[in-house]
């Protein structure tokens, strides 16, 4: 019978049949361009879907019918060789029962612990009071005083901060937001958005992300970090800020600004559930807005935030923000560049500067910044759901900056 009555007739579809081909196990007769395939064929097959039954690989499938079928044993050789393959299986599968068994005894520990994990005990996050000097009015650079708030052990969790000008900075749930009315609220982040980023984001451009950090984690010397002032744009999901978190100096201050107050309660809840005692400080604001005092920065961490501002605006963020900056300070940055634009891009013309090492390079060194270190990323195709700002065609990388002035 042909390929595809003999698939039909023993239920297999006919590119398992042709695998079987290819690796030998099933030897049709070719007739008049088509296979055919015998009874041979057919005992050849019940052989093969016998063993499979009984654990064996395919690889071990064709080790035996090669025995079966050159070996030219004698009944007996032929009984005492099948006897020493069968026994020497049943052992493999008995150890790897026994191997199953103590997998499953750890998971079932492992589940036990994460069952037993009080998620209501953690540790709330708010602003602590000795840190309010660190506020500035982001309109005429005044104090800002607390106008009313919930103070919980020296931290502020809600309430509200005022400038002598008039102006009101409101405290939501341990975070200082500025011109509220502004602030975006793009997505629900709920406790399992990690999770469906990382499923719905391709392997490739997470590959990418995680390395990055993973090459800047190894080049940062945190020793020079302590009792200093760190300011993260654009914080996102915490990628950065969780990454270093361990070996965060505790006596460094951690500010981190996004423009999302989704994205912000988010972060810090996942801070909280791990009872954080580090000194973190979570901003809602616009970047060229931020509350603070001008000069006041040791750090800068500019994790795609340049990037994500460069999307609707021509101007490259870092100078528009230098005026936080002390006049001795690192810069810690990770950048999109684009390795070409199509015809539909989503990026319009004016903002694709942006988008260029050589201009990017060039604006970090007019802010007089010298490099200690840097990398380019292998390039990636394809983003994802939430990463959806590059289309097909395009391709994307990252370079990665670290430097002083």
């Amino acid at each position: 019978m042909k390929i595809g009555k003999f698939a039909e007739s023993n239920n297999l579809t006919i590119d398992t049949v042709r695998h079987y081909m290819d690796l030998g196990l099933i030897i049709p007769e070719m007739q008049g361009g088509h296979y055919y395939f015998d009874n041979r064929c057919k005992s050849d097959l019940e052989d093969i879907l016998s063993l499979k039954d009984m654990g064996f690989t395919l690889n071990e499938i064709k080790s035996i019918f090669m025995f079966k079928r050159l070996g030219k044993l004698t009944p007996y050789e032929q009984h005492q060789y099948y006897k020493t393959f069968f026994e020497s299986k049943y052992e493999s599968i008995r150890k790897e029962i026994e191997n199953l068994k103590e997998i499953r005894n750890n998971l079932k520990k492992k589940i036990d612990e994460l069952q037993s994990y009080n998620k209501e005990d953690k540790n709330k996050i708010g602003i602590n009071i000795r840190n309010l000097s660190i506020f500035k009015c982001s309109k005429c650079k005044g104090d800002l005083m607390i106008s009313k708030g919930n103070i919980d052990s020296n931290q502020l969790i809600n309430g509200r901060l005022k400038c002598n000008c008039g102006a009101e900075y409101e405290i939501d749930d341990g975070i200082l937001v500025s011109n509220s009315k502004d602030i975006e609220h793009r997505l629900n982040f709920n406790n399992n958005y990690i999770e469906e980023y990382i499923n719905f984001t391709d392997i490739e451009y997470l590959d990418g992300v995680y390395k990055g950090l993973e090459l800047m984690h190894k080049k940062i010397n945190y020793d020079n970090f302590k009792n200093k002032i760190i300011l993260e744009l654009g914080s996102g999901m915490g990628f950065f800020l969780r990454h270093i978190y361990d070996e965060l100096p505790d006596n460094s201050l951690y500010i981190a600004v996004d423009n999302d107050l989704g994205r912000h309660k988010f972060l810090k809840g996942i801070l909280e559930l791990i009872n954080c005692n580090k000194n973190i400080i979570f901003i809602c604001s616009d970047f060229t807005e931020i509350p603070i005092g001008n000069k006041s920065i040791d750090v800068l961490v500019d994790f795609s935030g340049s990037s994500n501002y460069g999307f609707v605006n021509e101007e490259f963020l870092l100078n528009k923000i230098d005026n936080y900056i002390k006049g001795s300070a690192w810069l810690i940055g990770t950048y999109i560049m684009f390795k070409n634009f199509n015809a539909n891009s989503k990026i319009d013309d004016k903002y694709r500067k942006n988008f260029n090492i050589n201009n990017v390079r060039e604006k970090i060194e007019e802010l007089d910044y010298k490099v200690i270190y840097e990398d380019i990323s292998q390039p990636v195709s394809k983003g994802g759901k939430y990463e959806d700002y590059f289309v097909e065609g395009e391709e994307i990388y990252y370079y990665l900056y670290y430097g002083k002035r």
